[in-house]
C-alpha cells in the first residue's frame, strides 16, 4: 500500500507547482537563474549560437569568448572540418547546469559566442594561421578566455600563440594522434603538427602538457612529443590504468599553473565520433573524457577548444552533440577555475 500521507505531502507540494517551483535549496538557485522573470525562448528557435550564449561583437567584458573557427586546409585525410562550428551551433539543450560539478556557468561566467573567426583567404593555409593568431590576441589583450570550435587541429598553434605568449601554458590534449610532426610535403603547418611549433615557438611548455587517447598507426612519428618530455598515454594505458589514475597523473602534470584543454573528436571511439576526418578505432568513451575533465575541478583552464568535427560523416549529429557537451565540460570548468584578479 501507498503511503497516504505521503502522497497527500507530494500533493501539496507538487501538484500544481510550476516548472520553477523547486523547494530543494541546491536546486532552487539553478531554477532561479532559468525562470525567473525571463520569456523563455524554445530551445529549436532563434539564430543558432554555441551553447546558446548571446551573440555579440568583441570581447570586452567577458569572462569568456566562444568562436568558431572554420577552417580545414591542414587536413591530411577527409576534409570538411570547416563547417565543424555550424555543426556544433546547431545542437540544443546542452546544460544550463552540470550536475556533477553543481555549477550554472552561464550565471557564473560573462559568455558570449563572438561568431567565427574572419579569414583573408579561403585557400591559404599561411594566411589563415596568421587571422587567428591576431583575432585570438584581441581576445587575450581583454583578459577574456577562448573556447573554441574548429576546424582542423592546425588551428590550435595560432590560438596557443595568443593564449601563451606572457607565459607558456600547459595542456591537456585528448586524441589519437600526437599532432607533433614535422613538415609534411612541404608544408609546415597542417593538423599533424601544431603542438611541436607551439613548443618551438616557446608557448606551449611540454613538461606540463599530456597527451591521453594515443593509438594507431603513427607512432612512428611522435618522437618529438617523447623528446621534449610530454607525458602520453596511449587509448590502451588508458583502458589498464582507469580513469581515476589518469585524472591524478593530469592533475600533476598540469599542476596549479595555467593550462589550455584540446580535444580532437577522432580521441572518442569512432562509433561515438563518426564524424571526424581522422577515425581511429579503439578510442575513448565520452563519459571517460568527461570524467576526466570533471577531474581537473578547481585547476587554471586558460582557453579550449574541441576540434576536426566534420558534419557530413556524422550521419544523425552524434559527433556534433558529442562535441557540444564536450565544450559544456570546458565552459563548467571555467567557472570554477581560478578567476583573474580574484574576481
Amino acid at each position: 500500500m501507498m503511503d497516504q500521507a505521503k502522497l497527500e505531502r507530494l500533493r501539496a507540494l507538487f501538484g500544481d507547482a510550476s516548472g520553477g517551483a523547486i523547494h530543494t535549496p541546491r536546486f532552487r538557485e539553478v531554477a532561479a537563474s532559468q525562470f525567473r522573470g525571463k520569456v523563455r525562448q524554445k530551445p529549436y528557435s532563434g539564430i543558432p549560437t554555441l551553447l546558446d550564449a548571446p551573440h555579440r561583437e568583441g570581447p570586452d567584458g567577458l569572462d569568456v569568448a566562444l568562436v568558431g573557427v572554420p577552417m580545414d586546409l591542414g587536413v591530411t585525410n577527409r576534409p570538411g572540418a570547416r563547417f565543424g562550428p555550424r555543426a556544433v551551433r546547431t545542437i540544443e539543450r546542452i546544460g544550463p547546469y552540470h550536475h556533477v560539478l553543481d555549477v550554472v556557468p552561464f550565471a557564473v561566467l560573462k559568455v558570449a559566442d563572438l561568431g567565427d573567426v574572419p579569414f583573408r583567404s579561403r585557400f591559404s593555409l599561411e594566411e589563415s594561421i596568421k587571422d587567428i593568431e591576431t583575432f585570438y590576441k584581441q581576445i587575450v589583450a581583454a583578459g577574456v578566455r577562448p573556447l573554441s570550435v574548429g576546424g582542423d587541429h592546425s588551428v590550435t598553434y595560432p590560438i596557443l600563440k595568443a593564449v601563451g605568449e606572457a607565459r607558456p601554458v600547459g595542456m591537456v590534449h585528448i586524441d589519437a594522434h600526437f599532432d607533433t610532426a614535422g613538415e609534411y610535403e612541404n608544408t609546415k603547418f597542417q593538423h599533424g603538427a601544431p603542438f611541436r611549433h607551439a613548443v618551438l615557438d616557446g608557448v606551449l611548455d611540454p613538461e606540463r602538457s599530456i597527451q591521453i587517447g594515443i593509438r594507431g598507426s603513427a607512432e612512428y612519428l611522435g618522437e618529438f612529443s617523447y623528446e621534449s618530455g610530454m607525458t602520453v598515454i596511449h587509448a590502451e594505458e588508458f583502458a589498464r590504468m582507469g580513469v581515476d589514475a589518469v585524472i591524478e597523473k593530469a592533475r600533476s602534470v598540469v599542476g596549479e599553473q595555467p593550462f589550455y584543454i584540446t580535444i580532437d573528436v577522432d580521441g572518442f571511439d569512432p562509433t561515438f565520433a563518426p564524424g571526424t576526418g581522422t577515425p581511429e578505432v579503439g578510442g575513448l568513451l565520452p563519459l571517460e573524457v568527461q570524467t576526466l575533465l570533471r577531474g581537473l575541478k578547481g585547476l587554471d583552464v586558460v582557453g579550449g577548444d574541441v576540434v576536426e568535427i566534420a558534419p557530413q560523416y556524422d550521419a544523425n549529429t552524434t559527433t556534433a552533440h558529442v562535441g557540444a557537451q564536450m565544450l559544456f565540460e570546458i565552459i563548467s570548468l571555467m567557472a570554477l577555475a581560478p578567476r583573474p584578479g580574484g574576481k
